[in-house]
């Protein structure tokens, strides 16, 4: 019986999204699809381990949020006594289940849908990292590099903004596409990062969150083969993603880049990516945006064989050009660790000491005052960067091991 709710729980982290976007498009609105998908869900976990998990069970899903729906809407019709907007109860009745091309169209559509130009580029991220995607406020604050509750009154006033501006939620027009692309590209680019580095929980990458940001960037790709952008986002991400089968040990504990055996970086991915990447710059007449410039970096470390033989001045190089198109904290903190690896670890350090304080910056910090013996300091860094992340941070094991070897270091040298 338990496997039973495990499968209701999978099942809905897995297909909640596009179950989500297909009832959003149906009934144009997105508290009433959330508040279905939720009853359909705790229909689910009533039903299922005594009838059996259906044969298919996002359908029923899908189908059971529809009518759930309906009862929402008649609920609430009878509540206040006037006719609500937007819902066409014999179209929600019909029990059709739409193909799996419409599905996915629905979802990636959806997500120009919550990319309004009406609100601001963070908070049309969040928006659709939140309502579409299904992560928690946790996982966008780590993706945006914000802290949670920021990342939690950026929805509120969000969601606020709509309802009294009464922004539609509707499938945008061809003509609006490209308007929205930016914004689309930041949400599937924030999605494949919150998969492979996620804030919370024991696994150092998931999986399906990752293969649904490459899936969509595949269709968006696809639906706007010409424009250069798309193209470089699912490059990155293919880069990127060739190399994960190098990205953790047998324990499935982290494995950072210095150590990873390149032999199982998957060459075919790699290929693909470069290829995406240079026919995304001829299409840009090379002149490089941030998805561009981070896939070239993820290509330089792709093409040497070994860590030491990279060529960090020219990844400082790209990461000069990252922050002058696209400055922000996480390409800053890149780029002082690439210039760290060139040898100039003081210049690095006056860097950080600009960054807005963060898990990941603290950590590095406590790497790079190591590189000068600063042990104590070190490992003091290292317990702020255990302290700023989640308790189930997936990287706490290796940065608890990193701040041990610290202090006991400190300890000799005393």
């Amino acid at each position: 019986m338990n496997e039973r709710y495990d499968v209701v729980g999978e099942t809905v982290r897995i297909e909640g999204a596009r179950i989500l976007a297909t009832l959003i498009r149906t009934v144009g609105d997105v508290q009433l699809a959330e508040d279905a998908v939720q009853e359909a869900a705790l229909a689910a976990l009533g039903a299922w381990p005594v009838t059996g998990v259906p044969p298919e069970p996002r359908a029923w899903l899908t189908v059971t949020a529809r009518r759930k729906a309906i009862d929402i809407i008649r609920r609430e019709r009878a509540r206040t006594g006037k006719e609500r907007a937007g819902a066409d109860l014999i179209e929600l009745t019909a029990p059709k289940v739409e193909t799996e091309e419409v599905v996915q169209d629905d979802l990636l559509r959806l997500i120009f849908t919550c990319c309004h130009p009406s609100l601001s580029p963070p908070t049309r991220v969040a928006l659709a990292l939140r309502t579409l995607c299904g992560l928690s406020p946790a996982q966008i604050a780590g993706v945006l590099l914000t802290t949670e509750v920021a990342a939690t009154k950026r929805l509120v006033r969000a969601r606020q903004k709509i309802a009294a501006a009464r922004i539609p939620y509707r499938v945008p027009t061809e003509a609006e596409l490209p308007e929205r692309l930016p914004a689309v590209c930041a949400v599937i680019h924030s999605l494949y990062t919150a998969g492979h580095a996620p804030a919370e929980g024991t696994a150092a990458y998931d999986v399906d969150l990752c293969a649904e940001a490459i899936r969509l960037a595949e269709l968006l790709h696809s639906l706007l083969p010409a424009q250069p952008t798309p193209t470089a986002v699912l490059a990155l991400l293919l880069l990127t993603e060739a190399r994960r089968p190098a990205r953790v040990d047998e324990s499935g504990e982290v494995v950072t880049l210095d150590l990873q055996d390149r032999s199982v970086w998957d060459q075919d991915l790699i290929s693909r990516g470069v290829t995406l990447l240079n026919d995304s710059l001829e299409r840009s007449a090379r002149q490089a945006d941030a998805y561009q410039l981070q896939a070239a970096i993820a290509a330089e470390h792709a093409r040497v064989p070994s860590y030491t033989a990279t060529d960090w001045r020219e990844i400082v190089r790209l990461y000069d050009l990252l922050v002058k198109v696209s400055p922000s904290p996480a390409a800053e903190l890149a780029r002082a660790v690439a210039i760290a690896e060139t040898g100039d670890v003081d210049t690095a350090l006056t860097l950080l000491d600009e960054i807005p304080p963060s898990s990941r910056r603290y950590a590095v910090r406590g790497e790079l005052l190591a590189r000068h013996s600063r042990y104590a300091e070190a490992a003091d860094e290292l317990q702020q960067a255990l302290d700023a992340a989640a308790p189930n941070h997936p990287e706490r094991p290796h940065r608890e091991r990193r701040r041990n070897h610290f202090r006991n270091l400190a300890e000799q040298d005393f």
